[in-house]
């Protein structure tokens, strides 16, 4: 019989790792920083939305991972934005995030495609 999901951590369920919940946390700081960063460096809002947040993925996961992001991910079992999306959510169920009400699962559908985002890039 599978483990209830703690919910302090939702890398508990077992469709995506922990690791792959710590991601999507350092990929929002990351994108937070560079979309509402002022002249100083400093965070304005902490909110952005589901498409600005899989584009900071993206562009985070160059950074760390390189060419090799796009393995990373398929290790975690993250194979759209839609994956991206349900982290998202499932660290908002568990109290770790929050949402506007104009924010819906659905801003993470179809944003980029992992191929074309992840195969043959340069690193950033």
């Amino acid at each position: 019989m599978p483990k209830p999901a703690r919910r302090d951590n939702p890398g508990h369920s077992g469709r995506y790792p922990p690791e792959a919940y710590q991601f999507v946390r350092d990929a929002l700081d990351y994108t937070v920083h560079r979309v509402n960063s002022d002249e100083d460096g400093v965070a304005q809002d902490r909110h952005v939305t589901g498409q600005q947040l899989c584009l900071g993925m993206r562009d985070y996961a160059l950074r760390q991972y390189g060419r090799l992001a796009r393995l990373v991910f398929e290790q975690w079992n993250v194979h759209r934005t839609e994956d991206f999306g349900r982290m998202v959510y499932g660290l908002i169920d568990a109290g770790l995030l929050a949402k506007t009400a104009d924010d819906s699962i659905e801003d993470f559908d179809d944003v980029f495609d992992f191929a074309e985002a992840f195969d043959d890039v340069s690193v950033i």
